[in-house]
């Protein structure tokens, strides 16, 4: 996951899980030059809000073993991990690191939420549990819209 890369690679740079927000931006921003110090604070934002990292005391701490990310020595983000993703999108890029094609996912979802009358959002989560598929927090964000007021 691209998202994931990005994240993980100033944390793997300063060998540790947990590090000051502006050492992160000044990571991405100036050592690396994949973002302006602006978009590497709208990433911290993206990332905070996929659950990527949290923020403890001032400091970004990653959620997830920077370590375990493979990330390709020749690899630059994209500007499209600047945007954030729908509950629909990010369950059907789980369905792609599963190995299942895009388009058979998104039919199959399609297909469920006409069946059910729910949203596309609660169809996909449906059908990726019914794969195998994990879509933890995704799940909990479908379950948000379909049951205000609960988290």
């Amino acid at each position: 996951m691209t998202l994931e890369a990005a994240v993980a690679v100033p944390f793997r740079g300063a060998g540790a899980d947990r590090m000051g927000e502006g050492e992160f931006v000044v990571a991405l921003s100036l050592d690396r030059d994949w973002f302006s110090p602006d978009q590497a604070k709208r990433l911290v934002d993206v990332a905070t809000g996929r659950g990527l990292v949290a923020e403890e005391d001032g400091d970004l701490v990653a959620q997830f073993d920077p370590a375990e990310v493979a990330v390709p020595s020749d690899f630059v983000p994209d500007e499209s991990v600047l945007r954030e993703q729908s509950t629909f999108e990010r369950v059907v890029d789980a369905f792609v690191a599963a190995g299942v094609e895009k388009r058979e996912a998104v039919a199959a979802s399609n297909e469920r939420q006409r069946e059910l009358g729910v949203t596309l959002e609660a169809a996909s989560v449906l059908v990726a549990r019914e794969r195998g598929v994990d879509v933890g927090e995704a799940a909990a964000a479908a379950r948000a819209d379909l049951v205000p007021g609960e988290d």
